[in-house]
């Protein structure tokens, strides 16, 4: 099982390391390459999870073309054959976790999208009665499927601070109004199409963030989507409302790390291998659920 950390490649232009990607300036393009690093609670942790970056990257470039219809996306090719020459001779590593994309201008907004009542949201139902400002009705349990889904923006973190909640009229503040209410709809729509197909592979989609950008003045779709990184993944044919969900995703992490006693502050602890071989396996069962594929 392959473990990458870093990409440092020492003859290329290295322009931002994310807490799991690392992008390069190609010139013309950049090219992502998701790593096997792992953060929780916005903090990057010190254990690699193998094979991670490649289920990441193939269930992204998935869902990024279902999605086509709805938004074009960042993708110019996956194919590391047609990669700029200064990186084949790095194919080897390359290879199925990585994207070559166009340059976008990101909004500093992430697309937040809840469709069960969960993690923090839940937390603030239990206290306000709201989510981010929206009023929800009496007497929801936790893990309940919502009316309908709710878009809940917050700002974008840089590495090592905390994503903050904001409301859709400060959403407004930051891009405008027509800027906030088109992520809104695509955000919506998107959930939406992707929740619908992955019930059908008995797979919740509890909640999710996409992340867009600015392209010739024209929104379109960036970074990650649908991912178990970005998203709540429950099996089906276990969902219980009234208690915390068996999840696909890395909440098996982060309710390791709570249960750990951590104070979600930089450096995070190491992880037992027996959490790290789970959330690898659950991982690749993810991607071969909604793909029908192998890693």
């Amino acid at each position: 099982m392959a473990q990458i950390a870093i990409t440092q490649f020492n003859d290329l232009s290295l322009v931002r390391q994310g807490k799991v990607r690392d992008i390069f300036d190609t010139g013309e393009a950049l090219l992502m390459v998701t790593t096997d690093r792992l953060s929780a609670f916005d903090v990057v942790l010190p254990d690699l999870i193998p094979d991670k970056g490649k289920v990441l990257n193939q269930i992204s470039v998935f869902w990024f073309k279902k999605m086509e219809s709805i938004v074009k996306n960042h993708i110019i090719t996956t194919n590391v054959n047609e990669y700029p020459d200064e990186f084949k001779p790095h194919k080897d590593i390359l290879d199925k976790r990585s994207m070559l994309v166009k340059k976008a201008d990101p909004l500093p907004i992430e697309c937040i999208v809840r469709g069960y009542i969960t993690g923090s949201g839940w937390s603030s139902y239990k206290k306000e009665g709201q989510v981010c400002g929206i009023r929800l009705p009496a007497g929801l349990k936790e893990s309940d499927k919502l009316m309908e889904p709710l878009f809940t923006p917050s700002t974008k973190a840089e590495v090592g601070d905390h994503d903050i909640n904001i409301s859709f009229d400060e959403t407004i503040n930051l891009i405008g109004r027509t800027r906030a209410q088109e992520l809104k709809d695509l955000s919506l729509e998107i959930y939406k199409k992707g929740a619908e197909y992955a019930f059908s592979k008995g797979i919740i989609i509890a909640d999710t963030k996409f992340e867009f950008g600015l392209l010739d003045g024209k929104i379109i779709l960036i970074d990650e989507i649908l991912t178990p990184d970005s998203s709540r993944f429950w099996p089906l044919n276990d969902y219980e409302p009234g208690r915390g969900q068996n999840s696909f995703d890395k909440q098996y992490v982060r309710d390791w790390l709570i249960a750990s006693g951590w104070d979600k502050k930089h450096p995070g602890p190491k992880l037992p291998q027996d959490v790290i071989d789970r959330t690898s396996n659950t991982y690749k069962e993810i991607y071969t659920r909604l793909t029908g594929e192998n890693v």
